[in-house]
């Protein structure tokens, strides 16, 4: 049974630290971006790979620290990934943050995991995340393609319209509850034709 929980992290408000810069540490930050564009990342590595140089050249919300990994860059984090190829620094690095409380993700490792980076579908303001339980991110890729294809383009302008409309109600929380389950309720009519 899948029993985590789903959250929607605003990591541009949040400070994140990611240890190890390269191809695993490329891939967690090009996914963080990708998601998030102004999450604010510290990289901590001896070596960059140069497509992490160039990420960091290009944007001011990620800090490249050059040594090796050491406890205080945990220090005002709020997540902690780490991406090394080094299992036994990936370990310190969970123990560290699991002493300080922080969340904390090791690549390719569940059991040292507190979240996973799932799948993730953006269309404008809708956006949908996808876990396997971190059983299979081929096939969380693969839902997250089918989803890109069936989301309607124009669905951020449907949201829009929404919470415009949202704002013009009156009543208590269950009328206004009301009023959007009768508005949306076409979504449903549609997705099943």
């Amino acid at each position: 049974m899948n029993e985590l929980y789903p959250v929607f992290l605003k990591v541009h408000q949040l400070e994140t630290l990611l240890v190890g810069a390269g191809n695993v540490g490329l891939e967690k930050l090009t996914f963080l971006l990708k998601s998030s564009p102004n999450a604010k990342v510290t990289v901590v590595s001896k070596e960059f790979l140069a497509e992490i140089s160039t990420i960091a050249k290009d944007n001011s919300n990620i800090n490249l620290v050059q040594g090796a990994y050491n406890e205080i860059y945990l220090n005002e984090k709020h997540l902690v990934i780490a991406a090394t190829d080094d299992k036994e620094v990936n370990k310190k690095v969970y123990h560290d943050a699991k002493k300080r409380y922080l969340l904390v993700n090791v690549a390719d490792t569940p059991e040292y995991c507190d979240f996973y980076l799932g799948g993730i579908v953006t269309k404008g303001n809708i956006k949908i995340g996808i876990s396997t339980n971190g059983k299979s991110p081929t096939t969380a890729k693969r839902l997250r393609q089918l989803f890109e294809e069936i989301i309607p383009d124009d669905i951020n302008e449907m949201v829009e319209n929404i919470n415009k409309y949202r704002d013009t109600l009156k009543g208590d929380f269950e009328e206004k509850v009301d009023a959007l389950n009768k508005l949306t309720v076409g979504l449903m009519k549609k997705s099943k034709k």
